[in-house]
């Protein structure tokens, strides 16, 4: 029997040969592998193949060099260098012996680009926006992208049925044209706009809050009702401010989807919404962190008081408020914060503002972005903060609300970044500018008069220097007009607006006083700010008045007017504004002083002074009151005040009786001879008529009262009572695609026999 050690020894000495050809085998291997990764030393690199590259120019880009041994790896990374040039449409390597041979394929050059089919977006909007210009090499992976590009050009106007296809013409010399076929197709439009989740609110109602529409045939001169997405997004925040001013502070917009029709012609958006509970406010307080200011001193800026619903907007206005109060006394970093608690249960908000120093922030530079015609000095001189002042959130917000005042912008946005230290911002206007230009037509009608318009041009925004140039004509059976103002904002570079009216004007009064007047104006003014919401405009008025064809049954009063007057005055008026929108206010009010006296040479002496004032309440969102009063006297300084200086009032200025309907008249002929003293108080409420916002229809109802009376002209033929007439009415206003139209019927109520009525008074504009 053979021993166990035995057999182990014999079991090694049978492996060793098995292990040493292993071995011998592994080593063949490594050399075949490192002989195949490893070649012979480069003597020399040649370029084939190409055109315009220069051959050192590719020689840089490779990674295998003269002198270096040739290996597949580093190769693969010399291909990969050239490919990522760009400058190559095909590259090959090879070694030949010890020479190292590049084959390489240029890409073309462009020639020109062009587009095709592009007529709602000019093609040099769309070149601007491409990565590829003249000049540049071709390649595909950035004429795809460029291909993205124009796509997304259209979607953001609206069209998302519009394809691009980027074709290529071979040239001479390796130069290519590139042309991209457009097919734009149609106005991607919104089919229907629909809420889930809302319970307090209709879709209707929503659906006016929002800046999207449903397409419809009216709105040909509008794109709200195309699809776009930023518009959506924008459309979120509104619907959020909403509800957020009717107390539902929990409100969310769970998502916003937009869902393209199977034509690809429209799309059907779907608001998924959380409306919450509804919120009142609770206890309010305001606190002072700060020294030396008492929290107590500022309650009266608190515009909400407790179980009124809540309203984040009049939280916000409450903060503006004390921010500016406080800045107003050289508090330039005071921070107003609403520190908010809700009462899930009560469903209230408790809102303490508490008052804080903030850290001490400096303006280091103003940037102004997006403006192409208007120059930048005239959107920095609207600024209430300059580079270097201390940062203050109340002048920014009065910045932006002039800015917007200015008209002459669709958005404004001013942005905060950080500057160049943890003490500096970085203030960014951007603005998106709109039509200034403006044409506006007035029609006018009534039981007496004729039909009679009116046309004036005006460019707001002259050579994008913020000027304000204006021609206006009016043409008619009985008044033929010319008149031509210019405004320069800021003259001298100061806040002083200078300007200058002229105006010729020739009237047919033979239905009023059986006259005709020539009048011909020249009118220097200048105004400025006293306040932020005071200001001041002074004049000089050089006037010149012809009557001439006097009917011989006029009046006697009016024949001895007949003749040649020149008038040389000069007068103030004496503003304050404190309505919320000088355009279209809701809140607020504004009163007017004005005052001109005559005598500086002439042949007229008078002074004259006329006071107006108008105050606005919003009875609801879509309910505005506003009521006002006005009153005139002049009173002559030598002889008598002449006809054309005297106060005539009817038509625009008292509705439901002509111009010249009411006052001192000659009853033997009719003949209406002014008066030198009037008061004049008028109700307007604006409200809907049940139609959706945004149509932009508005009923009207009116009330008007008032009187003019006294005249140097006496005889047992005037009748001169100081007596009240009233008048009231309805209207309707429509906000159309031609602008403002006024439909007003007025009816008499408290008047005397020989006054004159009209009845109807229509006014239209347009805007280009």
């Amino acid at each position: 029997m053979i021993r166990c050690e035995t057999l182990r020894r014999l079991h090694r000495v049978a492996l060793m040969p098995v292990v040493g050809l292993l071995m011998l085998f592994a080593g063949v291997l490594c050399a075949d592998t490192a002989h195949a990764q490893s070649g012979p030393q480069i003597r020399d690199i040649v370029v084939e193949g190409n055109q315009r590259i220069e051959i050192s120019t590719i020689q840089n880009y490779l990674t295998l060099q003269p002198g270096a041994t040739y290996s597949s790896a580093e190769a693969d990374k010399s291909l990969k260098a050239l490919f990522a040039t760009g400058l190559f449409a095909d590259v090959n390597l090879r070694l030949q012996g010890s020479s190292l041979i590049v084959r390489v394929t240029e890409n073309p050059v462009i020639n020109r680009i062009l587009f095709e089919g592009n007529r709602r977006v000019q093609a040099d909007q769309l070149r601007s926006e491409l990565q590829l210009k003249t000049r540049q090499v071709y390649t595909r992976a950035k004429v795809q992208a460029d291909t993205q590009r124009i796509q997304q050009i259209y979607r953001r106007t609206g069209r998302f049925a519009a394809t691009v296809e980027p074709k290529v013409v071979q040239l001479p010399q390796n130069r290519v044209d590139l042309v991209f076929e457009i097919s734009e197709g149609p106005l991607t439009g919104v089919s229907r706009i629909r809420f889930i989740g809302n319970r307090h609110y209709n879709d209707s109602r929503l659906r006016e809050e929002i800046q999207t529409k449903e397409s419809a045939w009216y709105r040909f001169l509008s794109s709200d009702d195309s699809y776009d997405p930023d518009r959506l997004t924008f459309d979120r925040e509104k619907l959020r401010k909403f509800y957020l001013s009717k107390g539902y502070a929990d409100f969310s917009v769970i998502n916003a989807v937009a869902e393209l029709m199977p034509d690809r012609e429209k799309f059907i958006i779907t608001f998924t919404v959380d409306e919450g509970e509804r919120y009142r406010f609770g206890e309010m307080d305001v606190v002072s962190e700060m020294k030396g200011v008492d929290g107590a001193q500022l309650k009266e800026f608190v515009a909400t008081k407790k179980g009124d619903i809540y309203n984040a907007d009049q939280v916000e206005k409450t903060v503006q408020d004390m921010t500016t109060e406080l800045g107003r006394f050289g508090y330039a970093f005071a921070d107003v914060r609403p520190d908010i608690r809700k009462d899930r249960e009560k469903r209230i908000i408790d809102v303490t503002y508490r008052i804080g120093e903030s850290p001490r922030v400096f303006v280091e530079r103003i940037d102004i972005v997006g403006n192409v015609r208007t120059l930048d000095k005239v959107v920095r001189r609207e600024f209430r903060l300059a580079e270097g002042d201390a940062f203050n959130s109340a002048k920014l917000r009065r910045t932006r609300t002039r800015l917007r005042g200015l008209n002459f912008f669709e958005k404004v946005e001013i942005t905060e970044s950080k500057g160049s230290a943890p003490d500096k911002v970085v203030l960014t206007a951007e603005v998106q500018e709109k039509s200034t230009g403006e044409l506006s037509f007035g029609v006018g009608y009534s039981t007496t008069e004729s039909v009679l318009g009116d046309i004036s041009i005006r460019e707001r925004n002259l050579l994008g220097r913020g000027q304000d140039l204006r021609l206006g004509f009016s043409l008619s059976t009985r008044r033929q007009q010319i008149d031509v103002g210019f405004t320069e904002p800021y003259f001298l570079d100061r806040e002083l607006a200078a300007g200058i009216d002229i105006q010729r004007r020739r009237t047919d009064y033979s239905r009023r006083s059986s006259l005709d007047q020539t009048t011909t104006s020249a009118s220097p003014r200048i105004s400025y700010p006293i306040t932020e919401n005071l200001s001041q405009q002074v004049y000089y008025r050089i006037r010149q008045d012809e009557i001439t064809d006097v009917d011989s049954t006029a009046s006697r009063f009016v024949r001895a007017q007949k003749g040649t007057y020149v008038t040389s005055s000069i007068g103030h008026i004496l503003t304050y504004d404190r309505r919320d929108d000088r355009i279209d206010p809701t809140t607020g009010y504004v009163l007017r002083l004005s005052q001109e006296g005559a005598g500086l040479g002439g042949t007229e002496y008078y002074f004259k002074n006329v006071v107006n004032g108008m105050k606005y309440f919003s009875v609801t969102d879509e309910v505005v009151l506003s009521v006002g009063a006005e009153a005139g006297i002049i009173t002559a300084l030598q002889d008598d005040v002449r006809l054309p200086n005297r106060f005539f009032i009817g038509g625009d200025t008292f509705r439901g009786f002509r111009t010249g309907g009411i006052g001192p008249r000659d009853i033997t002929t009719n003949d209406a001879l002014g008066g030198e003293r009037y008061y004049k108080a008028e109700a307007d409420l604006t409200f809907p008529i049940g139609l959706p916002n945004e149509f932009g229809i508005k009923g009207r109802v009116f009330t008007e009262a008032g009187s003019l009376w006294e005249t140097s002209d006496s005889g047992p033929e005037v009748v001169d009572e100081n007596s009240l007439r009233v008048s009231s009415g309805v209207g309707v206003q429509w906000k159309s695609p031609l602008g403002l139209i006024r439909v007003d019927f007025g009816v008499p109520l408290v008047k005397e026999d020989y006054d004159r009525r009209e009845l109807v008074r229509i006014n239209f504009g347009s805007r280009f």
